[in-house]
């Protein structure tokens, strides 16, 4: 669950923690409105993610008439996916200093980690690659929590390289501590994944002010936090109901999908997480940019395999969709029949690449068959990848594969080093896309398997089962 700024620094206010005054506004005249109560304020698109003043979400004004004029400006817009429904209309501050410190989960050591950088106002991943001899951490005892000798330590550490702020480091310090303190105990109350202030606003009469606000809340605690899923659904304006999180993955959640929105163009849709994320990292390997993982599970029936495509689709930026498809417990002719509905009900133009294999062979030879027809009579294009026999001819359209190894024999490879023989191999080979009835392609999975060490009295055996078929 991801709140919103302005639903952080409620959190942040309620531990302790100062933050600038502020009124949410959901129309422009509430943002003039609001101008005219607090003066000189920040008008703060109200989105889930970094980036708001890049993109042009986040103006500072001084009377309400502009308030106004660049509310209305911020919320017809729409920032990396998110509409723009709501802004925070803010106080200035006068900064001295900008600094960053936030919680995260450390999956590696288990426990929460504490950060802390006096080169805050940047993404601190930035700074982590450009200066991370600025970041100081703390992994403190889950049980007892983090002690103040220990936050001094963090502080200490972290202003090493903040000459600027040398003369005022003792007192600083000591705020950081109970700072620090406030902001663990909001953490650990709410199951949060992510609790950021960046910046921690430094102000020339020595004050800490959390002006920017991140919280994410572990969705698998979210029993323990009705209250907030209570209070997320109750945005009235957005009709996911939860305006802090992605629209597709609130929908995704609803179908009861597996479903993460990427930002890429090549939809991808695959029955369990490895094979998904592998089917991923093979369109990113070709020059591609996945817009999604989606993994419809294992034993996917037909319903499951039409609303996984609906969801895909519904993304306006999926200009083709690749589905890798290969079924242990998923059966071959449910997958199938899914297609063939989403196809009947949807009427998608765009190109798709499916590859299923798996049970009930002969059932998804039949209707893939079928499939294939129905694409063909739309004039859709469609690569499909299968080791179900007859779905070409079947279908009368093209029979293609790769057209394999460049020679025969290729020679010796040292088998023992895998590495080295997969690079040799993979150099041998032509992966252009020929037509099937060209060569002789299952000769190559003979001269593989000797290459790479097989036993010889096999692929003897198999030489002659092979060159006996019918």
């Amino acid at each position: 669950m991801k709140l919103l700024e302005y639903q952080a620094k409620q959190r942040f206010a309620a531990a302790g923690i100062s933050v600038p005054p502020g009124r949410l506004a959901r129309t422009p005249e509430e943002a003039a409105a609001a101008a005219r109560e607090l003066g000189r304020i920040a008008v703060k698109a109200q989105v889930p993610i970094g980036g708001r003043g890049k993109a042009g979400g986040i103006a500072v004004v001084d009377t309400p008439e502009e308030a106004q004029r660049e509310a209305a400006r911020i919320l017809a817009m729409d920032i990396r996916g998110y509409p723009v429904r709501s802004v925070w209309c803010e106080t200035g501050l006068s900064i001295d200093a900008e600094l960053y410190l936030g919680i995260t989960l450390d999956r590696d050591r288990r426990r929460l980690v504490i950060i802390f950088s006096a080169a805050g106002g940047m993404e601190i991943e930035q700074v982590a690659v450009e200066a991370p001899e600025r970041i100081a951490k703390l992994w403190p005892d889950p049980f007892a929590g983090p002690q103040p000798y220990e936050i001094r330590q963090l502080a200490f550490a972290g202003l090493a390289h903040a000459s600027e702020l040398r003369d005022r480091g003792p007192k600083l310090v000591s705020t950081l501590v109970g700072l620090t303190t406030r902001l663990y105990a909001v953490a650990t109350s709410l199951d949060a994944l992510t609790c950021e202030i960046n910046p921690l606003v430094l102000t020339p009469d020595g004050m800490l002010v959390a002006a920017d606000g991140k919280l994410e809340i572990d969705e698998n605690a979210e029993y323990r936090h009705k209250d907030i899923a209570e209070e997320l659904a109750r945005d009235e304006t957005g009709e996911d109901g939860r305006s802090g999180e992605d629209p597709f993955e609130v929908e995704a959640r609803k179908r009861g999908l597996t479903y993460v929105h990427l930002d890429g163009d090549i939809g991808c849709i695959g029955n369990g997480a490895g094979l998904t994320m592998n089917t991923l990292d093979l369109v990113k390997q070709h020059g591609g940019e996945p817009a999604n993982f989606l993994d419809i599970g294992g034993g996917a029936n037909a319903e499951r395999v039409r609303n996984a495509l609906e969801m895909v689709l519904l993304d306006p930026k999926v200009r083709g969709v690749f589905i890798n498809i290969f079924g242990g417990i998923t059966r071959g002719d449910e997958v199938a029949r899914g297609l063939i509905e989403a196809f009947e009900q949807i009427k998608p133009t765009i190109p798709f690449v499916v590859r299923l294999d798996g049970t009930n062979g002969e059932e998804g030879r039949a209707l893939l068959v079928a499939f294939v027809e129905a694409l063909h009579a739309r004039g859709a294009f469609a690569l499909i990848a299968t080791h179900f026999d007859g779905v070409a001819g079947a279908a009368r359209v093209a029979h293609l594969r790769i057209a394999g190894l460049r020679e025969r024999p290729l020679g010796e490879i040292d088998a023992s080093d895998l590495d080295a023989a997969l690079d040799a191999i993979n150099a041998a080979m032509d992966y252009r896309i020929v037509d099937a009835r060209d060569g002789d392609a299952s000769s190559d999975a003979l001269e593989l398997a000797r290459l790479l060490g097989l036993d010889n009295d096999v692929i003897a055996r198999a030489r002659a089962l092979y060159e006996a078929r019918d």
